[in-house]
């Protein structure tokens, strides 16, 4: 099995097993036929993946590699808040008339702020800090920008990107408010991943630990029966991902600059509704 699969299988049986429910309490998601959306949670759950060692990706279902990576740069490369930038729908539901997602995920990347040695947007600091100070443990991000809540679809669920460079390795710690363990847990993990390596890539760094911690880990009531069928599914190695060495600007990425070799995993054929 990958080693996300084990990490995985860990998660949802710890939550299915000792997790506590919010039936008695009102919840703010709705299922589409208006139902409220309840949930299994867990509190505080940090994951750590050793990048040097195998690509996060898990098996027992299949993870959707291009339009994870398109989500990626859609929010980190071009800082875009418009669904009509994105070349898939898991953004529409929170979209308004014009394609927009309000005030934030990449609006928040893209606000340039002063400092001394000029003016940046946050993805950029990053960039530069990485080349100009890497023993800097200052290199971050953060997307929950309170002041712009009440203009945003969708509050930022992953938030925070803490960058830190120990000797030639690049590691990051990902910090994340809630998380939809079935639907959007790997897709997360995959996507910064990915995240790492290209910044690590673009700055003459190795990439090495990704530290996942979701403060809210959590499964939807109507996601068990899926997710009870997906653990019994196979599990097989993980992948291994093959990054376009040319590329040296962290602009120049496209989809295509990433390709998985060996990636065996099982469809999903279950449609996994997501609450709103």
């Amino acid at each position: 099995m990958s080693y996300a699969d084990k990490v995985f299988i860990s998660n949802c049986k710890d939550i299915l097993e000792n997790g506590v429910w919010d039936t008695d309490r009102e919840v703010r998601p709705r299922w589409l036929d208006g139902t409220p959306a309840h949930t299994v949670k867990k509190f505080c759950i940090v994951n750590r993946y050793d990048l040097t060692k195998e690509f996060p990706m898990i098996t027992v279902r299949k993870t959707a590699f291009k339009s994870c990576v398109d989500e990626l740069l859609w929010i980190w490369q071009k800082k875009s808040n418009n669904v009509h930038d994105l070349n898939s729908h898991i953004w529409d539901s929170w979209a308004d008339e014009s394609g927009s997602i309000g005030k934030a995920y990449g609006y928040q990347l893209g606000i340039k702020h002063k400092y001394k040695e000029g003016e940046f947007d946050q993805v950029d600091r990053v960039l530069f800090d990485l080349k100009n100070n890497p023993t800097s443990r200052r290199i971050l991000t953060n997307i929950y920008n309170f002041q712009d809540l009440n203009e945003m679809h969708l509050y930022p669920c992953a938030y925070s990107m803490t960058f830190n460079v120990s000797g030639d390795t690049l590691n990051g710690i990902l910090n994340q408010r809630s998380n939809d363990m079935v639907v959007a847990n790997n897709w997360n993990v995959v996507q910064y991943s990915v995240l790492l390596i290209m910044m690590a890539q673009v700055s003459g760094l190795k990439a090495g630990e990704l530290v996942h911690v979701i403060a809210d880990a959590h499964i939807y009531d109507r996601h068990i029966p899926v997710l009870e069928k997906m653990l019994e599914n196979p599990q097989y190695p993980a992948p291994k991902l093959i990054v376009n060495p040319d590329v040296k600007d962290f602009y120049d990425f496209t989809v295509d600059d990433f390709v998985l070799e060996g990636y065996e995993s099982t469809p999903l054929k279950d449609r996994l509704e997501v609450a709103v």
